[in-house]
């Protein structure tokens, strides 16, 4: 099973679990086995040959579960290789991607882990399910879905592991 791959995700509100989805039909599709996972479900790693996790920022701070999958599974992912995406990006401007970039990196940087790549895609808001004020946000989703299956189309190499179909 070390050829499998673990998709697990952090959403409060479902767009970074639609993002996880993505990247684990992708991985799929090079002829892969991934498993997609909410992160608080995961109890171990084993079986698992290389790692994505994804995690919605609110308010600046990455999904608390994907803090506490970090934290649970940190000396696990010392041995696996290891993907991280953020969502948080509500719109296109590149100083809130940047911010958002800095945020993540600098949750990362809590713990002892080296990621193999890092990516932060944008989010889909859904005003009709934020209390007021964030309830008069404009609707939008600048979620990239041709970037986010590139960067998952990537992973395979990243990780080491070959698809079956190649072998």
């Amino acid at each position: 099973m070390d050829g499998v791959v673990l998709v697990a995700y952090a959403s409060r509100h479902g767009s970074t679990r639609e993002v996880a989805e993505r990247v684990c039909e992708t991985i799929q599709a090079t002829g892969l086995r991934a498993h997609l996972r909410p992160a608080l479900g995961v109890d171990d790693l084993d079986g698992y040959g290389g790692v994505v996790l994804g995690g919605a920022f609110y308010m600046g701070r990455l999904h608390r579960h994907a803090h506490r999958f970090l934290r649970r599974h940190e000396a696990e992912l010392a041995d696996r290789r290891l993907a991280v995406f953020g969502s948080g990006p509500t719109d296109e401007e590149p100083v809130h991607w940047h911010r958002s970039r800095e945020q993540l990196e600098a949750a990362l940087a809590r713990y002892d882990l080296d990621p193999v790549a890092v990516g932060v895609f944008g989010e889909r808001l859904d005003p009709s399910h934020l209390r007021f004020p964030l309830s008069r946000m404009p609707a939008g989703d600048v979620r990239d879905w041709v970037a986010i299956a590139a960067w998952a189309r990537s992973l395979p190499d990243l990780f080491g592991i070959q698809s079956p179909l190649l072998v």
